[in-house]
C-alpha cells in the first residue's frame, strides 16, 4: 500500500487506498481502488499511468463511478468513516437518453473515481 501510495501521490493526494487481499491469505490479489483528495488528480493518474510499466508490470488505470470502500474493518480512520457514509468523490447522475441540452443549458460536470489496477 505504501509503494501505491507512494507513486500515485506525485499527482496530488491519496486520502483513501482499498488493496483488495484474498481473505484467506492475506496476499494482494494485485489491484487496488485509491481516492484522491481533487478530481483533477484523478484524471492526470489515469492520463500518466495508464498503461506504464512499474517493477515489470503493466498497470491499467482507470476510473470507476460511485466506489465505495469495503464495510468489513472494523478499525476504521475518520476519512475512511466518511468515505463510507458518502462515498468518494461526487456522484453521477445516471445518463438517460431522453436528456437533451440547449446551449444555454449549464452542462453537468461528471466527476469519476480512481481506480488503480497494479
Amino acid at each position: 500500500e505504501g509503494d501505491v501510495i507512494c507513486v500515485f501521490s506525485q499527482y496530488g493526494e491519496v486520502v483513501n487506498i482499498n488493496l483488495v487481499r484474498d481473505k484467506k491469505t492475506g496476499k494482494s490479489k494485485g489491484f487496488c481502488f485509491l481516492c484522491y483528495e481533487d478530481q483533477r488528480s484523478t484524471i492526470l493518474a489515469v492520463d500518466n499511468f495508464n498503461g506504464i510499466k512499474i517493477k515489470g508490470r503493466t498497470i491499467r488505470v482507470d476510473h470507476v463511478a460511485n466506489y465505495r470502500p469495503p464495510q468489513d474493518s472494523d478499525d476504521l480512520d475518520d476519512v475512511t468513516k466518511t468515505l463510507h457514509a458518502k462515498g468518494c468523490g461526487v456522484k453521477t447522475p445516471p445518463h438517460t437518453s431522453s436528456d437533451s441540452l440547449s446551449e444555454d443549458d449549464d452542462v453537468p460536470v461528471k466527476k469519476p473515481k480512481g481506480e488503480v489496477c497494479s
